[in-house]
């Protein structure tokens, strides 16, 4: 998926859209999706200035974004304004490794479990096929 048919799907938008590409993607399964990681993302302007580094809270956030996709194509759902899709859960976070200016964030993301439309999923990234954060992410649709 291009970042036209990602817009499809998903409501965010600049400057919180945090998927560039998806790489690959099984209905049902799994997703491998990648965010490039520019010097010019709004929020290195203070976090940190001298030693721009990724928030970890905006990685999760990446990996949520590629479960949306993952479920949302698996369904065939395209963008609704009229429903959002929201964490219910974040389980076992853990940031090995920093994300910096300039990586390539590989999200590879899981399905694990789907039950009364909470989704479950395995969720990591990675820079340079390298671990740097990992979460068990729950995630449902609510119309609003």
């Amino acid at each position: 998926m291009d970042i036209y048919e990602i817009l499809k799907y998903l409501p965010h938008r600049y400057p919180f859209i945090l998927v560039d590409r998806v790489v690959s993607y099984e209905p049902g399964e799994k997703i491998i999706a990648l965010k490039n990681v520019s010097i010019n993302e709004p929020y290195f302007i203070g976090h940190f200035p001298h030693y721009p580094v990724m928030p970890g809270v905006l990685i999760v956030e990446a990996l949520a974004q590629a479960a949306a996709l993952l479920t949302l194509k698996t369904e065939n759902a395209a963008k609704n304004d009229a429903q959002v899709y929201y964490f219910v859960g974040i389980d076992g976070v853990r940031f090995k490794k920093p994300v910096m200016a300039g990586d390539q964030l590989m999200l590879k993301v899981e399905i694990t479990r789907q039950i009364k439309g909470v989704w479950k999923y395995s969720a990591r990234a990675e820079v340079d096929d390298q671990l740097v954060t990992e979460a068990q992410l729950m995630c449902t649709a609510r119309n609003i």
